[in-house]
Formats: structure tokens, sequence, C-alpha cells
């Protein structure tokens, strides 16, 4: 039967990445991945980064010091191998404000190409190293993903859509929602946090 899946993520979390592959590889073994509809929603982990973003090695290093970020990085490079996640940690050179990202994402729902530009603000950041806050990435990627140049260009400056997102979050914040990323299936029960394909095939079976 058609599912409806909400799912509160930023596109610099890599495990909101992972989670991505796992439920979308659970849905395929289903065979429910076409019927199932996927709402992308906004949770920014760093809501106060300057719009320009900062050098990741300095973020990176206030928030975990340098060793401790360079252990975490290589773990995940090695979980990202085992679901076919190229991270390229590496070549990332900052970390970005993900605000105009969202505001991209929630245009894109609009037009119902939402997932397709979520998987390619993954890529870019965590497989290419781009830089998901620049706006000339933003465009390529919304165009690459078949939006109409001039609703990319007026998303990216919307001042509405930025309150949107804004109001989403807040709504996050209500339900109390710490860590991302967080489904909600259907409306009626959570999965937090990016859970194991088998337990996804587990659960979604009993629904």
């Amino acid at each position: 039967m058609p599912l409806t899946i909400s799912v509160f993520s930023d596109v610099i979390c890599p495990w909101c990445y992972v989670g991505k592959r796992r439920l979308e590889r659970a849905l395929d073994q289903l065979g429910q991945r076409e019927s199932t509809t996927i709402e992308w929603l906004p949770f920014e982990l760093n809501p106060g980064m300057p719009a320009d973003g900062m050098e990741r090695a300095l973020y990176r290093a206030r928030k975990f010091g340098a060793e401790r970020s360079a252990q975490l990085d290589a773990q995940m490079a090695e979980l990202g191998r085992q679901e076919g996640i190229g991270f390229a940690f590496e070549r990332m050179t900052r970390t970005p404000s993900t605000r105009r990202a969202h505001m991209l994402i929630a245009a894109a729902g609009q037009h119902g190409r939402a997932d397709p530009v979520v998987d390619a603000l993954f890529r870019a950041y965590f497989e290419e190293g781009r830089n998901v806050g620049d706006p000339d990435v933003l465009r390529e990627i919304g165009v690459a993903a078949g939006l109409d140049r001039d609703v990319v260009d007026d998303a990216l400056g919307d001042e509405q859509l930025s309150q949107r997102v804004e109001a989403v979050e807040r709504q996050a914040a209500e339900m109390q929602i710490a860590g991302v990323p967080f489904f909600i299936v259907d409306r009626r029960w959570a999965v937090s946090g990016a859970q194991p394909t088998e337990q996804w095939l587990a659960a979604l079976r009993a629904a």
C-alpha cells in the first residue's frame, strides 16, 4: 500500500545520507519505492552558521578536536564503502550554511523534484567536495535535477521560503527532535537514526 515518509534531515549530515540509502534499499526490496512518497523536511545542524560558511577543518577542530575529527571521518568513510557511498572528506574544505539548500529542497518539493535534489546535494557535498552553500552550486544542482532556472533563482532569494524553513524547524523542536535523520511514517510512527535496512524491512512489513 502507498506510504508517506517524512524525513527531517540536513544535507551536511553523513548519517542522513546513509539513512537515505538504507531506507531506499528496504523500499526496493519490498517493491514499494515507486508507491512511497518521501517528504524532505529541514533540520539545520548549524542554524547560526554564517551565510558563507566556515573552514571545515576549523569547524571540526572546534567541535571534536582535530584528532577525533580525523577518526570520525575515517570511520564514516569505511561505513560509506559498505553502503556504496564514496565519502571524500579530504576534498571538503568548507562547512556551509544549509539554509539555501533547504530552501531549494522546499521549492523542488513543490515541483515533485525534491528527492533528486536531495540526492544531488548529498552527492555534491560528500562525494565531490562541493560547497552546497554556494548559490552557484545550488543553481547548477537544481537545474540538473529538472527545475527551471527561474524557479531555482526565485527559491534561493525567497524570504518567505526561508521563513517557512524556520517554521518547520521550530515544529521539529516542539516535537523534541534533537537529531537527524528522523523519519515519520504515515504520520503515525517515528524512526530515529539511520537504522539498518533489515530493521526497516521488519518495520515496513509490520506496518
